[in-house]
């Protein structure tokens, strides 16, 4: 079978790596598209992921995501007819619904987060499976489209799952240069262009915190070109703002802290044992919610409240799980067929 994946954010190639590598050992065929935003492309250059760039993101405003989910679809369609894929698979990639869509083909959605508005909805009633994490209520995910009957609930973290075979790599903090006696910080800017993002004054806050603070190295990962270039004009010489896609989740195994604005990187840290506080403003998701309420991933309101001290606890992967039943749901698309 010939698969077609789409990946439209950083995250997406990390969370849809081992689902693409187990079908391909199955002997089927994987072509892969992916927008220029951030550093999707590069992530899947540092994977070794083969990809064919299609399109960019439309901003922060509603109006430039519309002009460019109608001219990224129209572009795909083209790519994609030529192909003839009989399964499609993206994470919460609405461009891939519009065209799997017109071209009535199966495809799947992986989410964690529940609350991306009417992106969630078109990706969601398109989609013949919706694989969500089982901390998500089913009823919240009825409500966008995703009806109990599209679900496959998989246990645990989706990192869990994509960090199985993940070993960190100590060479990314000799790549960055950082002194290894100072405490390690990893700070993600908020999703500023996404649907879902609020304004988030304790994000600014925490950076200026850092900045100022000599016993502490932060390093910043931007989400966009913007985000960096603002980070690098700060006067602070223990805040490094990496240039190009970095080996991110051996950087967040062997820090002391994470400060994050977003979700992915919030638990890459819990799932590698690494402290973390989220700063997100915007509505919380039931898989942040239920590791609040475990203790797991802490809400930070005052920046001045950071306790920087080096951390104490074992580096690695805390909870390796098979990606296998992930790559089961996503051919139950199809199963029959």
């Amino acid at each position: 079978m010939l698969v077609w994946v789409d990946c439209t954010a950083a995250a997406h190639p990390l969370v849809l790596r081992p689902i693409i590598e187990r079908l391909q050992a199955q002997g089927h065929e994987v072509f892969i598209t992916a927008r220029e935003y951030g550093q999707t492309l590069g992530v899947l250059d540092r994977l070794g992921l083969p990809y064919t760039t299609v399109g960019e993101h439309g901003g922060a405003s509603r109006l430039g995501k519309v002009r460019a989910l109608g001219g990224r679809s129209a572009r795909l369609a083209k790519v994609v007819w030529r192909r003839r894929p009989q399964l499609a698979l993206g994470h919460g990639s609405v461009d891939l619904a519009v065209v799997a869509g017109s071209f009535l083909m199966a495809s799947v959605q992986m989410q964690d987060y529940e609350f991306g508005g009417l992106q969630r909805r078109i990706a969601f009633r398109q989609a013949r499976r919706v694989l969500v994490p089982d901390t998500i209520a089913p009823q919240r995910l009825r409500k966008i489209g995703a009806r109990e009957s599209k679900l496959v609930r998989f246990p645990g973290l989706k990192e869990e799952y994509y960090l199985a075979d993940f070993e960190p790599d100590p060479a990314v903090l000799d790549q960055l240069g950082l002194d290894r006696e100072k405490v390690l910080v990893v700070l993600r800017p908020p999703p500023e262009t996404s649907e879902y993002h609020a304004p988030n004054d304790v994000y600014a806050q925490t950076v200026q915190r850092l900045a100022g603070d000599a016993e502490a190295q932060a390093v910043l990962i931007p989400r966009t070109t913007q985000q960096g270039e603002a980070a690098r004009t700060l006067d602070a010489p223990n805040l490094i703002v990496p240039e190009q896609a970095i080996d991110a989740q051996s950087l967040i195994a062997y820090a002391d802290l994470v400060v994050s604005a977003g979700g992915t990187m919030n638990r890459e840290a819990v799932a590698l044992g690494t402290p973390v506080f989220t700063t997100f403003s915007g509505r919380m998701g039931g898989v942040d919610e239920a590791l609040i309420a475990a203790g797991r991933l802490r809400v930070l309101d005052d920046p001045a409240a950071l306790v920087l001290a080096k951390r104490t606890t074992p580096i690695g992967v805390l909870h390796r799980r098979d990606p296998e039943i992930l790559v089961d749901g996503v051919l139950s698309a199809v199963a029959g067929s």
